[in-house]
């Protein structure tokens, strides 16, 4: 007899992350309740024992896929998604625990709201402090705005809504209450995100020439011009380990050169200025740090500058 298809598929990649994976895995099954469900882990070609180690789940009746290379953060989800069966697919990081019975509230939600095609919660810090998960679509204005430190002189950010909110130190712009509201975004955070599956159908899935940053953006524009709403409930709640901003030389060079492709797919006419105001953005930064002695952040900036 065919087993019923579960109302949920929860797609986790996975790469060199055994322990948190185990982790996360573990919180879901502890704190999900009265919620047909099935989880897909996709190994994406991990180096360690992460695979040995997820075998030893297999009384969960987990799907384990494998891939032989790190196909990236899109390409990975990809995978589980194309292999799930669910209704709704939660794409959750592996470095993510549930602490609480949020997920059958969360899918009854979307039930009765068939506009909204991706829900997201909260992320918190492990000490209890809230993260930023999502913002704006980065047209020309509001990259302007951020790449020139616009955005963080008072009154700005409430004028020009902001790209990366998380990003904002501004003291006009208040984060906490920012990520403490209920609102639709236009784009949130990959680290969760609860979609349809329909929605993959008419929007697509990742597009695999990101391979780490944007990715979640580039989806979510699809998504909304296919006449979806992207909601992001505070209400509900999750911890994320890894959810401090990047900073190293790897992370921003790879976050210019996903808003390169952004741009070449999406703000065609604007791609020239995209690359000027990249490099401006970079030389802003080079100075600013330097006045400030922030030597090690400066120098960053100026080898990036070299290869952007």
């Amino acid at each position: 007899m065919q087993k019923n298809r579960p109302k949920l598929s929860i797609v986790i990649v996975s790469f060199n992350t055994a322990k948190l994976t185990i982790d996360c895995i573990k919180s879901i099954y502890k704190h999900t309740k009265n919620l047909d469900f099935e989880v897909v882990v996709v190994d994406n070609g991990s180096s360690d024992k992460s695979l040995k180690e997820l075998k030893k789940l297999s009384y969960l009746n987990l799907k384990i896929i494998e891939s032989k290379t790190n196909l990236g953060f899109g390409q990975g989800n990809n995978l589980g998604i194309k292999s799930s069966s669910g209704q709704y697919i939660l794409l959750l990081n592996s470095d993510t625990l549930l602490v609480m019975d949020i997920l059958k509230d969360m899918v009854d939600w979307m039930d009765k709201n068939p506009k909204i095609g991706v829900l997201s919660c909260a992320l918190k810090n492990k000490d209890g402090s809230i993260q930023g998960s999502g913002g704006y679509f980065p047209t020309p204005l509001r990259v302007f705005s951020w790449l020139t430190f616009l955005e963080d002189l008072p009154l700005i950010s409430n004028i020009i809504k902001p790209f990366h909110p998380m990003h904002l130190k501004s003291p006009i712009w208040k984060n906490e209450e920012f990520f403490n509201k209920e609102d639709e975004r236009d784009w949130v955070t990959g680290a969760f995100m609860l979609i349809k599956k329909e929605v993959f159908k008419v929007a697509g899935m990742f597009d695999p020439e990101y391979f780490m940053y944007m990715e979640e953006v580039d989806l979510c524009f699809r998504i909304k011009k296919a006449g979806y709403k992207i909601m992001y409930v505070p209400r509900w709640e999750i911890i994320h380990l890894g959810g401090g901003s990047g900073s190293g030389e790897k992370t921003i060079l790879n976050e210019f050169k996903s808003l390169r492709i952004f741009y070449k797919k999406w703000y065609k006419n604007y791609l020239l200025f995209m690359n000027l105001m990249i490099r401006l953005g970079i030389v802003l930064r080079i100075i600013l740090f330097g006045i400030l002695g922030k030597t090690n952040e400066s120098k960053t900036y100026a080898k990036i500058f070299n290869q952007i």
